[in-house]
């Protein structure tokens, strides 16, 4: 979110830029008065649009090990019975109360008003409401409502209410709480007030142009002789507004700019391009090279091949620091997990698989998740970004990063739901990949030293092998990644396969590969056979 707002913020920064050195000083001002509108709603929309021409990713095909998307661990099911508590982050705290303090101050401006109309003499016209005020010079438009001070008179009372019916006509009030109400959601971004002064200047120039044309001796004796007081209220058009008469004179004076000037806002469009080329060239983290970039320092070692796992706080003195850590996280979730209010409405439930990295310095980074709706894949984000930091795990004696990922499961029913359903209902001894004992033993495999490492070689080069880009999902331009978890049974045989993608194409054609896995020697745990859960990520990526 942080990226978010700054990326708004540079784009808004780039957008007033153009604007007050190409565009302000023109007189094509209703060109301006769009440009003002379209580029802050530009400046929201374009962090979140991505477009794939511009990813600079090119691999045709990548499939991840096991350990790498660790998802045999047991998997934690929360459920909206035990939301007992409500939490808020410190950051999220000042946020909500910046924009309390915003709110209640635009709601103080509204309150403004209503003083000035209960003491005013109110009027009613075909085309606007008059709202005269007592011993006052004030002069602006609220809606259809214009408000006068009773010492306006004559020649100059007709001027003032020319002008104001322009603003009234062409709903200037609009644009100006469009502008409020970005100031009370993001009261911390300066630009937001730039936009707003920039948009009232503008609507004092386009009122004048308008009036200029049938009382233009009139309206220069008004500006360069009045010099009156005004109600300093953000979403109202004063007439008179010191700050803004002497720029209001020099644009009067001002000639029509030629209509050639009005190439100046193609500009837009290679600017607006190279904003989607920036935003949609961010690297994604979903590979392993991605696990090993710049924001993770060091050698990353997979948690099922750590020499000494992290030390989650209260495991330093267990016996299986392993199992310990497992159990830790566990409890953490449980504990601070909170179903989202939205998501009970919506009935959404289902499975978050969430990957995550223990770095070289403890501190918990890298959160990737995937799960059946937005909400739910945040509150796992939240639960995940709140792990204490642990002392690193440890490999040839360094402290190194150690990916870790666990399934996380949203159910509406109270009920706790196994990752891995058994064809056979009351079979229930599913070990996962990572914690069985002895692992199943894939063909040729048998005499190798380290059969985990030949288990694991020995998937990619069949999915390598067998792999063939569905041609439908070529065209349509389909790719990304499709998580797989499948039980390798008592048999040795394939069961269970369950996927997510972005397509069924491609997880049919993951399935189709799956499904041509060999049969297997099943792996053993307390020296009995059982069945193995085994999870493995494959990334189709168009070239």
């Amino acid at each position: 979110m942080i990226q978010y707002i700054l990326e708004c913020i540079a784009f808004q920064l780039v957008f007033l830029f153009i604007y007050d050195f190409f565009l302000k000083r023109e007189t094509f001002f209703q060109w301006n008065r769009v440009y003002l509108l379209g580029t802050h709603v530009l400046s929201l929309i374009l962090p979140w649009i991505k477009i794939e021409a511009f990813k600079t990713e090119t691999q045709a095909f990548s499939g991840y090990s096991e350990f790498l998307w660790n998802m045999g661990q047991s998997e934690v099911t929360i459920n909206p019975e035990a939301d007992g508590h409500f939490t808020i982050s410190w950051q999220e705290g000042i946020f909500w109360a910046g924009v309390l303090l915003a709110a209640i101050w635009f709601g103080f401006k509204l309150w403004r008003l209503y003083k000035l109309r209960s003491v005013g003499r109110v009027s009613y016209f075909k085309d606007f409401t008059q709202i005269l005020v007592p011993k006052s010079h004030i002069a602006f438009s609220f809606f259809k409502s214009i408000f006068l001070g009773e010492k306006i008179v004559g020649r100059e009372y007709d001027s003032v209410v020319s002008h104001e019916l322009v603003h009234i006509r062409q709903w200037h009030t609009l644009d100006l709480l469009f502008f409020e109400v970005m100031r009370i959601v993001s009261w911390f971004n300066p630009l937001v007030y730039v936009y707003q002064q920039r948009i009232t200047e503008l609507h004092e120039f386009i009122a004048d142009a308008h009036v200029s044309k049938s009382e233009r001796s009139t309206h220069y004796e008004m500006l360069l002789s009045q010099m009156f007081e005004v109600q300093h209220i953000s979403f109202v058009n004063p007439f008179f507004k010191s700050s803004l008469i002497k720029k209001r004179i020099v644009m009067l004076q001002k000639s029509k700019s030629k209509r050639v000037r009005q190439l100046k806002y193609l500009v837009l469009v290679p600017l607006v391009l190279g904003m989607l080329f920036y935003t949609s060239c961010e690297s994604e983290p979903d590979s392993k090279e991605n696990l090993n970039s710049t924001s993770l320092k060091g050698k990353t070692v997979p948690y099922s091949t750590i020499e000494q796992v992290p030390i989650f706080p209260g495991c330093e003195n267990a016996e299986d620091k392993r199992a310990c850590f497992n159990e830790k996280i566990q409890l953490h979730i449980s504990k601070n997990f909170n179903y989202p209010k939205e998501a009970l409405k919506q009935g959404l439930e289902g499975r978050v698989s969430v990957i995550f990295t223990i770095a070289s310095d403890g501190n918990i980074v890298d959160i990737k998740k995937r799960g059946p709706h937005p909400l739910l894949e945040a509150e796992v984000e939240r639960i995940i970004s709140r792990l204490p930091q642990m002392e690193p795990g440890k490999f040839e004696g360094k402290a190194v990063n150690v990916p870790y990922s666990i399934p996380v499961v949203f159910k509406l029913d109270g009920t706790s739901a196994k990752g891995i359903k058994s064809k056979d209902e009351g079979q229930s001894d599913i070990v996962s990949f990572a914690e069985v004992d002895e692992i199943p033993v894939f063909s040729g495999c048998e005499d190798a030293e380290d059969k985990r490492a030949c288990f694991n070689e020995k998937i990619m080069r069949h999915i390598s092998k067998y792999f063939r880009y569905p041609e439908e999902a070529q065209q349509k331009g389909i790719e990304g990644h499709v998580s797989t978890l499948f039980t390798i049974s008592k048999n040795g045989s394939i069961e269970n396969i369950e996927l997510r993608g972005p397509d069924k194409l491609l997880e049919d054609e993951v399935e189709r590969i799956l499904k041509r896995l060999p049969t297997m020697t099943p792996g053993k745990n307390n020296g009995e056979v059982v069945s193995v859960a085994y999870s493995i990520p494959v990334n189709f990526k168009l070239q």
